[in-house]
């Protein structure tokens, strides 16, 4: 199962963490959690993946996506899916509304 499609079923089945910083930069935005999630639903691809190093574990994928939310805001986020409890999560690291 392609990636997209994993983190889009995280989205639907409310499988969703927001880190600190991600949950301020939704409030300085004026963004719900709501709005990220309907972006994530409505994402047509993944604008780019990248490498991260992660001290003593190696190196962890994050993912970055750029999407409308239903009523059309355009939000960036960037993210890492994770298993936990024998379930897959999506961890939204960043989110904030795009700069045009």
């Amino acid at each position: 199962m392609d990636v997209l499609t994993r983190i889009k079923r995280c989205a639907l089945r409310g499988n969703l963490r927001f880190m600190v910083k991600a949950q301020l930069e939704l409030e300085i935005d004026d963004l719900t959690r709501e709005d990220v999630r309907e972006s994530l639903v409505n994402a047509a691809a993944i604008y780019k993946t990248i490498r991260s190093p992660v001290p003593g574990i190696g190196r962890e994928y994050l993912h970055i996506i750029e999407s409308a939310s239903f009523q059309g805001v355009v939000i960036y986020s960037k993210g890492k899916l994770v298993v936990e409890d024998d379930r897959e999560v999506y961890y939204v690291l960043i989110s904030s509304k795009q700069a045009l």
